[in-house]
């Protein structure tokens, strides 16, 4: 019977990782995505936080992996897409491994088919960014830090070990997943206490240490980590913003929260009784509130943006989890009438599929919708470029957007010169981000020596903002000195280069 078992389980386990390798592979991205992906792609090349590749604080180890994988894949967004897939398997099977251990074998089974339909979870599988990667490190730390807290001493090192290599892929891993870690341990003994430390420390070491030798020293990576938080995330904490940033932030979380497991939050309102169980899942429950609190706080009081709402995967395993059990629970409540069953069976297709075309159809950032028209629109704006101007005279201006901006064009228009508008303050003076040939540079002056003419790289054309935001910078140079070109259905506006001081009044001089 046992041997039964194990071959069932085994041939769960192979379903599921198969499902969610097509599913994400036959929907892939094939263009980097977003800004992020671009960093990512440069430090491929040459890893230097402080110009942003990748932007800090860093994840080395994934560059290091995007390394690798780019020796057998073609482009750096195939080789980062390759990670994302891989994550994704693993965290599926991570995700049914740990609601198995916690509630039987079929709540893992369904809270693996959930994570396989999430739209969120979808998206970020099939595209070069690192959330996925740390969704995958979560649920196998909250699974080894589960068995250590139930009696598997063994596990306390290779646990600790994982949280620290995933802190390499993302810093932030460590800060939410630690204190998951500490609760583990508090019913260790001295010497496991030990043994965490010691194989964290190292762990973490292994990487921090040739991290910061490439970024130029401890001083040059921490003040290009301190610099971007003062200019992002640093100016909306609840310590130094209104209370309805505050509320917002909440509100957001609602709404990821509604997008990751959308339908299945349903079956939290039919939760099952079983006493049996009770103490054995007020346990579960105690463990879970210890991995969301630190999550959910720093997202609700520090920082959170719609547009990173991957940031709520590295919370989502013990989530799907227990909707596992939830679900399970609802099938099971049928009065054994095979009319009842079937209606249940259909209710939860019904279900799946309104998943699938939310993410193949939602107009939203994270949809298989978005990503295939900002790839349509990057394949035919950025070529519409060299209309305006060939490299040797054409200075190109773009903008610090995820779509579309000054990072996409630098990146697949190698041979111009590309600069960051605005320009940043930095403690000792005023930057530009500029571009060229793959690289990225920090100008104090930009040089505009051969250069007749500058041109603007378009912004997404579906976008008020965008074009409003667009509208105003180039409302700053005389009319009388524009000239506006139409290729490939879009308008490109190019000025005289001795009007470059009216966007740069520092650099551009």
């Amino acid at each position: 019977m046992t041997g039964r078992n194990e071959t069932h389980s085994i041939a769960q386990a192979s379903l599921l990782a198969a499902a969610t390798f097509v599913t994400r592979f036959a929907f892939r991205s094939h263009f980097l995505y977003d800004i992020d992906s671009v960093n990512f792609a440069l430090a491929m090349r040459r890893f230097d936080p402080v110009v942003h590749q990748p932007h800090p604080p860093g994840y080395f180890l994934y560059v290091l992996l995007g390394r690798f994988f780019h020796l057998f894949l073609a482009d750096a967004n195939s080789a980062l897409v390759a990670i994302s897939i891989a994550a994704s398997v693993l965290a599926a099977l991570g995700i049914r491994q740990l609601a198995a251990a916690w509630f039987g074998s079929e709540a893992g089974l369904l809270a693996g088919v959930i994570f396989v339909a999430s739209p969120l979870a979808w998206f970020h599988g099939t595209v070069a960014l690192t959330y996925i990667v740390e969704a995958c490190f979560s649920v196998w730390c909250g699974y080894f830090f589960w068995r250590v807290r139930q009696g598997a001493g063994w596990l306390v090192a290779p646990g600790a070990l994982l949280l620290g290599f995933a802190a390499g892929f993302r810093p932030s891993s460590a800060l939410f997943l630690s204190p998951l870690l500490l609760f583990s341990l508090l019913k260790c003994r001295r010497s496991q206490w030990l043994a965490a430390s010691g194989a964290l420390t190292l762990a973490m070491l292994a990487w921090v240490i040739p991290m910061v030798e490439q970024s130029g020293g401890l001083s040059a990576y921490l003040s290009s980590f301190l610099t971007l938080w003062k200019m992002q995330g640093g100016k909306q904490t609840v310590f130094n913003s209104s209370p309805v940033t505050t509320i917002v932030r909440a509100f957001t979380i609602g709404g990821i929260t509604i997008l990751t497991f959308g339908f299945a939050l349903a079956a939290a309102l039919v939760r099952p009784k079983n006493p049996e169980q009770e103490q054995k899942r007020n346990e579960i429950a105690l463990y879970t509130k210890v991995w969301l609190a630190p999550g959910l706080l720093f997202f609700t009081f520090i920082f959170l943006r719609w547009i990173n709402s991957g940031y709520l995967l590295v919370l989502s395993p013990p989530i799907f989890a227990w909707l596992g059990l939830w679900v399970s629970g609802w099938l099971r409540s049928h009065d054994g009438r095979t009319r009842n069953r079937a209606l249940q069976v259909a209710a939860a297709g019904v279900a799946c599929l309104a998943h699938v075309l939310v993410f193949l159809f939602a107009p939203l950032y994270c949809s298989y919708y978005s990503v295939r028209q900002f790839e349509g629109e990057l394949a035919r704006v950025l070529p519409g470029v060299t209309h305006a101007g060939l490299p040797g005279n054409t200075l190109v201006v773009g903008f610090d957007s995820h779509f579309l901006g000054y990072r996409h064009a630098g990146y697949y228009l190698p041979d111009y010169q590309i600069v960051q508008y605005p320009e940043v303050r930095y403690p000792d003076g005023k930057r530009v981000f500029a571009m060229k040939g793959g690289e990225t540079t920090l100008m104090s002056r930009i040089p505009t020596a051969g250069f007749t003419q500058f041109v603007f790289s378009p912004l997404p054309q579906d976008d008020p903002e965008y074009a409003e935001y667009l509208k105003g910078v180039i409302a700053r140079l005389p009319g009388g000195d524009l000239r506006r070109i139409q290729a490939g259905g879009r308008e490109y506006v190019v000025a005289p280069i001795r009007d470059l001081g009216l966007l740069f009044p520092s650099a551009g001089r």
